[in-house]
C-alpha cells in the first residue's frame, strides 16, 4: 500500500494529466456522453438519504467486532478485533464514488450485479436502489456480513443476495448460478494476482454492453500493475481511470482500444 504522501503525489499526476472532467477534449461519442450523462449528473436523487442516515449510523457505532480478512491484510493477523466505527471510516466507498455507482447503473440500465467485497453494504444499497434487476454480493467476514443484513433490513433493501465466505470457495459455483453479469464491482481483495484472477473470470461472464469496475486501482504499485495488465487485454476495448476506480468495457463497437484518463 501506498503512503498518504506517495498516493497525494499519484493523484496530482493524475489530476494534472486527467482530460478535463467536463468532457472538453474527449472526442469518443461514448465517453463525453459518459461524461455528461452520469459523472456530471448533478440530479438530487431521494435514494440517497437514508442510505447516508445509516452510513451515519454506522461512523458512530462503537461495536467491537472479530473480523476474518481474507484480503490484503490477511497476511498479518487473520483475525483482528475492530469497532465498527473506525472500519467503517476505511472501508466504506465515500459518498462521490458510491452515487457515481448508482449514476451508472441507473444510466445504463444494468440489471445483473455482482460485488466482491459488501462490507457494512453501504455501496451494495446505492446500487440495488439504482437497478430493478438484483445484486449479488460477496463478503469474507461474517461479522460484516451480519451487519450489512441489518443495513438491508433498515432500509427495506429486498433485491440483494449475500453470499458469505472465502471468495476462493464461494465465487466459482455461484457465478455459474447466476449467469450472464452487466456489471461487476472489484472491491475484495486489492493484491494483484486476485484482482487479475477476478478479472480473468468475470470476462467470461459479462454481457458485451457490460462493464467491470475495479475499486482502489493507484492503491499500491500491485494494484496499479494489474490495472494495466486488465487494461490491455485484447477483450477490453475501451478503459476509463478515474484515479480511486478503473472502468473497463468490452462492447465490440469499439474498432480501437481507447484508454482515457478524467478528472473526477
Amino acid at each position: 500500500m501506498y503512503s498518504v504522501l506517495q498516493l497525494g503525489k499519484k493523484y496530482l499526476q493524475y489530476y494534472f494529466h486527467a482530460k478535463n472532467g467536463h468532457g472538453h477534449g474527449i472526442h469518443s461519442p461514448f465517453v463525453f456522453e459518459f461524461v455528461d450523462k452520469v459523472l456530471l449528473d448533478k440530479n438530487k436523487y431521494t435514494e440517497f438519504d437514508s442510505i447516508e442516515g445509516r452510513r451515519a449510523e454506522l461512523l458512530k457505532d462503537n461495536t467491537v467486532i472479530e473480523i476474518e480478512d481474507f484480503g490484503a491484510g490477511s497476511t498479518i493477523l487473520p483475525f483482528k478485533t475492530r469497532v465498527v466505527k473506525d472500519t467503517a471510516k476505511v472501508s466504506l466507498k465515500n459518498k462521490k464514488y458510491s452515487t457515481l455507482l448508482f449514476r451508472i447503473i441507473k444510466y445504463y440500465d444494468l440489471k445483473n450485479i455482482v460485488e466482491l467485497g459488501t462490507s457494512f453494504g453501504i455501496t451494495t444499497s446505492y446500487m440495488a436502489r439504482a437497478t430493478t434487476g438484483k445484486v449479488y454480493t460477496f463478503e469474507g467476514a461474517k461479522s460484516i456480513a451480519g451487519i450489512a443484513v441489518e443495513t438491508f433490513k433498515r432500509l427495506d433493501i429486498f433485491n440483494v443476495n449475500l453470499t458469505e465466505g472465502d471468495f476462493d470457495q464461494t465465487l466459482v459455483s455461484k457465478l455459474k448460478e447466476i449467469g450472464r453479469v452487466d456489471l461487476a464491482f472489484i472491491d475484495g481483495n486489492h493484491r494483484k494476482k486476485p484482482t487479475i484472477d477476478y478479472f480473468e473470470l468475470f470476462k467470461n461472464s459479462i454481457e458485451e454492453n457490460g462493464m467491470m469496475i475495479f475499486d482502489d486501482i493507484h492503491w499500491s504499485k500491485e494494484m496499479e500493475e494489474a490495472w494495466e495488465v486488465i487494461k490491455k487485454d485484447s477483450t477490453v476495448t475501451l478503459s476509463i481511470d478515474l484515479f480511486f476506480i478503473g472502468i473497463v468495457f468490452f462492447r465490440k463497437e469499439f474498432k480501437v482500444k481507447q484508454d482515457f484518463i478524467i478528472r473526477f
